[in-house]
């Protein structure tokens, strides 16, 4: 037996005292951490300050079209899919939480809007994801608004989105996926096509409709997406009475699975207030907050010449994020379930989400400035601080500073 007090793991697993074999134990689980986190610095070296200056040469839509092709590529053959695990791979039994009666192995997640015709869903697992949101999905094929349409911000550690919800429809995008086995929990966002016909509301909700029977049977949970900022249609069902509409035709289809709502970070509180009231008349079980900001005077966006079209990700959209997902969870609480998304480049930016609220947090732009290692340091940054605080599982730490 081993001396309690002193047979403790210095880097403060829990678990493991006073017997040999669990010092062992710890002490190969320490090896292992210090093996992930050169591999990470390896990669992200090699990202950062080799491939990163590439990339942001180039356009960046052609960067991403590019992206998307290679990583479906790598998803098609088992033993690629092993070597990307061991190069990104990373797991720890206190991210694992069941949420709506889904379990997920760790909290990060890929927001909707970087694989928006659902090409990934086999590779992100290996790149240490948890979940996956595809989309946004539309009722028609939408070609979305003319090129240019996706621009950097290098000093604001952000993106000017304008892509106008460019997907393939909802018909050629469940066909893709309708005999796939998911690994890991697959989220569809629906929205309305960006046409003309639907500034017409009622046409517009129609759309909705089409696009959400298409996945009734497909993925694990559906997130309706009401504040893309590049639609023709505008943020039409931010609008409370709207909102009501659309959902009570959406509670008409039949499904087992959970419902998000996605809102925008530019909303004031009593608009939310409004929602808020909407959503919980209808079959709502949690929000996501949020998607683009479209403020220009913003302080936290330092580069020159900003597109005047497009919504604005990454950091400049961060504290518009979190300070609605604070006011929604002080307000709900347990209500609805939250999902933090907007600026999230470190496990520091995904905790502080965590401990307003956020049960699962998704990325995008982070992983675009930081390397595709950025998830694996993530979810082995959140585990550092888990033991840290004292809290055992993920779980313990959501709305803690609430």
């Amino acid at each position: 037996m081993g001396i309690p007090g002193k047979d403790v793991c210095p880097k403060g697993h829990q678990g493991f005292e006073s017997l040999p074999l669990r010092k062992n134990l710890c002490h190969n689980a320490c090896v292992k951490n210090l093996l992930v986190k050169c591999r990470n610095a390896i990669i992200r070296f090699c990202y950062v300050a080799i491939l990163k200056p590439v990339y942001f040469r180039m356009d960046p839509e052609k960067v991403h079209d590019g992206m998307i092709a290679f990583g479906a590529s790598l998803g098609r053959f088992a033993f690629l899919r092993a070597l990307c695990r061991l190069a990104f791979g990373y797991s720890n039994k206190k991210l694992e939480q069941k949420i709506l009666g889904m379990t997920f192995v760790n909290p990060v997640g890929l927001a909707a809007g970087f694989d928006k015709n659902a090409e990934l869903t086999q590779i992100l697992p290996c790149v240490d994801f948890g979940f996956e949101e595809v989309g946004s999905i539309t009722g028609e094929p939408c070609l979305g608004n003319r090129k240019p349409r996706l621009w950097r911000l290098p000093k604001s550690k952000g993106l000017v989105v304008y892509y106008g919800l460019k997907n393939d429809g909802c018909l050629a995008v469940a066909a893709r996926l309708e005999d796939v086995a998911f690994e890991n929990r697959i989220g569809t966002s629906v929205a309305m096509t960006n046409c003309k016909e639907n500034l017409d509301t009622e046409k517009a909700i129609a759309d909705y409709v089409k696009a959400f029977h298409a996945f009734v049977l497909i993925g694990d949970y559906f997130t309706v997406n009401v504040s893309c900022p590049n639609a023709e249609g505008g943020q039409t069902f931010m609008n409370a009475q709207k909102l009501d509409r659309l959902l009570t035709e959406l509670d008409r289809i039949p499904t087992e699975k959970p419902i998000f709502i996605k809102l925008s970070p530019d909303i004031s509180f009593a608009d939310v207030d409004l929602i808020l009231e909407v959503a919980k008349k209808h079959r709502v079980h949690g929000i996501i907050t949020t998607n683009l900001t479209k403020k220009r005077d913003n302080p936290k966006i330092l580069d020159q010449n900003v597109p005047k079209v497009g919504g604005i990700s990454g950091k400049p959209v961060a504290e518009l994020a979190n300070q609605l997902l604070s006011y929604i969870y002080k307000k709900e609480r347990s209500r609805f379930v939250l999902i933090g998304c907007g600026g999230i480049f470190t496990a520091e930016d995904a905790y502080k989400k965590i401990r307003l609220g956020a049960s699962l947090v998704q990325l995008i732009t982070g992983m675009i400035f930081e390397g595709p290692q950025a998830v694996s340091e993530i979810n082995r940054g959140l585990v550092q601080l888990l033991e840290r605080d004292g809290f055992k599982n993920i779980s313990e730490a959501i709305g803690v500073d609430a």
